[in-house]
């Protein structure tokens, strides 16, 4: 009896100081992001996981300017990372995004991208005039599209270019460029990085288009907003950003 109640006595104290503490339940995380990221992120929520097991991240991957109108259309988004500020200003003037919680967190480079082997001699932005079909990113919809565009209207040369095949983002841009079904294609630097089967041809001046940049934000109305926060803390870390960085984004903190 003596040796039953010293054991009950144990149990009572680690319970108090936390021990044996089954783990709360699992909280899924729907975190909308821009597509470029997704090498990235995927990585980061994979350390984030391992740190935290009641926390599950579910991405939604697409052009910042969709993924900016299924929220403000009431999609259950927790977070949101987007290559673009105006998209993030539209949800911050509507209230949607949680005060105090924007942060410009990362930037990119706009590149000109051809296939390995292609034989067009394009090596510069100038170059595109020989180009019979080239793809971008819907401007409207695609910051990378809207930053392609403004290059090509700052060098003089958009009225140059023969074809445009507008694609619905910027992996989709890749692929035309990578199965060769454009003779170049105009992309983020971090997406050009990640495949093998094109070649960085020129790289878009700084002032040849807008600020790239990519805001990240909690949603205000989600559905697990304590939860949200703590992700949100990981993204900014430097845990992160270094991250971030050896996918070849740059920090802006």
């Amino acid at each position: 009896m003596v040796v039953l109640t010293a054991l009950a006595g144990c149990v009572k104290n680690d319970r108090q100081r936390g021990n044996g503490k089954k783990p709360g339940k699992e909280v899924e995380l729907t975190v909308s992001a821009a597509i470029s990221l997704q090498g990235a992120l995927d990585e980061i929520a994979a350390n984030f996981e391992k740190e935290n097991k009641n926390i599950k991240i579910n991405y939604n991957y697409g052009a910042s300017g969709a993924l900016q109108q299924q929220i403000s259309q009431g999609a259950p988004v927790d977070l949101f990372f987007s290559a673009a500020t105006d998209k993030m200003d539209a949800l911050e003037k509507d209230g949607l995004i949680e005060k105090g919680t924007r942060v410009e967190l990362v930037g990119n480079e706009i590149v000109l991208v051809v296939p390995k082997n292609s034989k067009k001699n394009i090596k510069t932005f100038e170059d595109l005039a020989k180009a019979d079909r080239i793809s971008i990113g819907t401007p409207e919809t695609v910051p990378a599209g809207k930053y392609a565009k403004e290059t090509l209207e700052t060098l003089g040369i958009w009225q140059a270019v023969k074809e445009v095949v507008y694609a619905k983002d910027v992996r989709q841009v890749l692929t035309y460029v990578e199965t060769a079904n454009v003779d170049a294609g105009i992309v983020y630097k971090t997406d050009a990085m990640g495949s093998k089967k094109v070649g960085i041809a020129d790289t878009a001046a700084e002032n040849t288009h807008g600020p790239i940049v990519y805001p990240i934000g909690v949603i205000k109305d989600s559905r697990h907003l304590k939860e949200a926060r703590v992700f949100y803390d990981y993204l900014i870390s430097d845990e992160s950003v270094d991250v971030l960085e050896k996918h070849g984004f740059k920090s802006l903190k």
